[in-house]
């Protein structure tokens, strides 16, 4: 199964976008410390429960290249757009990101296309 792991910066209702369509996701405001989750236990739960990140901080990028962490990045860099747009923007490439996800570490998602990192 494809779990997901959604970071603060991100509304929580793209969980719940992931989760109706079929997979495991959590917010960070749903763990115990909340949207004050450190990234070194966003990292390790992300490890730990092979789940993707998905975030829009570039610290994790950095981390993933550097030190293998997280488990797998989908890396939000939409500049400034309304969450309704990035909503319908994510359901309207969440299959070709799942299928990007399946083969790659790091994808990015733009407003005008996905960027896929081998």
């Amino acid at each position: 199964m494809i779990r997901f792991l959604v970071d603060a910066q991100l509304p929580k209702r793209l969980t719940r976008l992931l989760t109706e369509a079929g997979y495991d996701a959590l917010h960070t405001s749903d763990l115990p410390e909340g949207n004050y989750t450190k990234d070194r236990e966003i990292n390790r739960r992300s490890l730990e429960e092979r789940r993707i990140l998905v975030s829009k901080d570039e610290d994790f990028v950095e981390s993933l290249l550097i030190s293998d962490k997280p488990y797998k990045l989908l890396i939000v860099r939409t500049g400034n757009i309304t969450n309704r747009e990035l909503m319908a923007l994510m359901e309207r490439n969440l299959q070709q990101i799942i299928r990007a996800l399946s083969e790659n570490r790091l994808v990015e998602v733009t407003q005008e296309k996905l960027i896929i990192h081998e």
